[in-house]
């Protein structure tokens, strides 16, 4: 099995490679690829394709189980919910225990090393390729890890990213929105960690998450860690920009609220 074919650079990523390697992480190429030359820095990484999460399930020979476990799955009922779901997780993390898959994410994670020193940290991100639809969004359903450092415990991280197509919450949301649990895959972006904890971050929505207006962006920043404001651990600074007004120019900031943080 060719390792390489499951390694996909963000510097190789656009949005027409959702079906390989998700929502989030094509996203990340396609800004990768635009940004750069204006001068804006998106972190450097990788991303495991769909493929490896297929070709580890099938050669573990574990989709009939998994059939087993998902196909008449009362969601409703909570207990067996969860009973169901922590089996479908253990399998597929077993399955993703690979010697091409380790040798896969080794040589990557050496590759970025290279470029960003020996021992780098990096935040370890599920993607699905189903992520972010206009009628579905699978955002917040799958893990991720931030801090990860050397092969190991990347390789670990990894894992449990691919075991997370199984979370309660998204076995739960698949069934709801009518999902086929198998035509859904995951892919796994590893990208070096930016050091927020220095400084500051947020989340940018490219329209007022209340109305739905679409002529303003809605910027949220605090100290730290991003992951704080995504949870809502705390109180985020909040401004709204006026799209047009910026374009031509002009002081663009709607209104700012200065939040506790």
């Amino acid at each position: 099995m060719p390792i390489q074919s499951y390694v996909r650079w963000f510097s190789d990523s656009r949005l027409s490679d959702v079906p390989e390697v998700g929502g989030k992480t094509a996203s990340l190429g396609e800004l990768y690829a635009m940004l750069a030359a204006e001068g804006v820095r998106v972190p450097e990484g990788f991303a495991l394709t769909a493929r490896a999460y297929r070709d580890a399930l099938t050669t573990a020979g574990i989709e009939n189980e998994l059939r087993r476990l998902l196909s008449d799955l009362d969601h409703h009922d909570v207990a067996l919910l969860a009973d169901r779901g922590a089996a479908a997780r253990r399998l597929a993390y077993e399955a993703t225990s690979t010697p091409y898959l380790r040798a896969a994410i080794a040589a990557a994670y050496r590759a970025l090393e290279g470029k960003c020193g020996a021992g780098v940290a990096v935040a370890v991100r599920s993607s699905a390729t189903a992520e972010d639809l206009p009628t579905a969004s699978f955002a917040g359903q799958h893990e991720s890890f931030l801090n990860v450092r050397g092969e190991a415990d990347l390789f670990d991280a990894c894992r449990r990213c691919f075991a997370s197509i199984f979370t309660d919450r998204a076995i739960v949301y698949r069934i709801d929105n009518g999902f086929d649990h198998f035509k859904v895959a995951l892919s796994v972006g590893v990208m070096k960690m930016v050091r927020s904890d220095c400084a500051a971050s947020g989340v940018i929505f490219t329209l007022d998450t209340e109305s739905g207006f679409r002529d303003v962006v809605f910027v949220t920043g605090s100290w730290g860690l991003g992951e704080n404001v995504v949870q809502g651990k705390v109180d985020p600074d909040e401004f709204y920009v006026h799209k047009p007004t910026f374009r031509q120019g002009y002081r663009a900031v709607l209104s700012r609220s200065l939040g506790r943080k």
